[in-house]
């Protein structure tokens, strides 16, 4: 009996973490992942600057940036979109998610569409993404994609294997 309560127990707190975990992301989905789509989708470089932390350790297939010069080039595309008339829209979905309290490890594809009188230039990627809990709001600390994995390039095929996540 005794080895039954326990297993009972470890049931439950399993259960219960696992229903916080769904909790804490869907309030990461509303006040991170939407305004972080909005802000791609309203070319809004500012908006998309704030939803990151004051030091982000930024990985691209370009390098290493630890001094937050992205977020300068964030201003600066944002800006050359907007004089080009480009619009952008921007889908993705996760495909692993661990999170607790304050801290969520996210990773998930993304397909961005740039669309402007010079065409359609569709872009796909993976992301790593961890959020840290500051000052009770969640802020993007380390971020890392790539348009290949294992040198292929992503592609329609792997980014349709689940459908873009979608906000309330």
């Amino acid at each position: 009996m005794r080895k039954f309560s326990l297993y009972i127990l470890v049931f439950s707190v399993a259960f219960v973490s696992a229903q916080d975990a769904q909790s804490i992301q869907k309030e990461i989905n509303q006040t991170l992942w939407k305004p972080f789509k909005a802000a791609f989708e309203n070319i809004d470089g500012p908006a998309l600057n704030a939803l990151y932390g004051k030091q982000v350790l930024r990985v691209t297939p370009n390098g290493i940036d630890t001094e937050n010069k992205f977020k300068e080039a964030n201003l600066k595309r944002f800006e050359d979109n907007k004089n080009s008339q480009t619009s952008i829209q921007l889908d993705f979905w996760f495909d692993s998610r661990h999170t607790n309290s304050d801290t969520s490890y996210e990773v998930g594809f993304y397909k961005m569409q740039l669309t402007n009188s010079e065409g359609e230039n569709t872009i796909y990627g993976q992301f790593h993404i961890v959020l840290k809990k500051m000052d009770g709001v969640w802020k993007i600390t380390q971020d890392w994609d790539t348009t290949t994995i294992n040198g292929n390039a992503i592609t329609p095929r792997d980014f349709e294997k689940q459908a873009p996540i979608q906000f309330e």
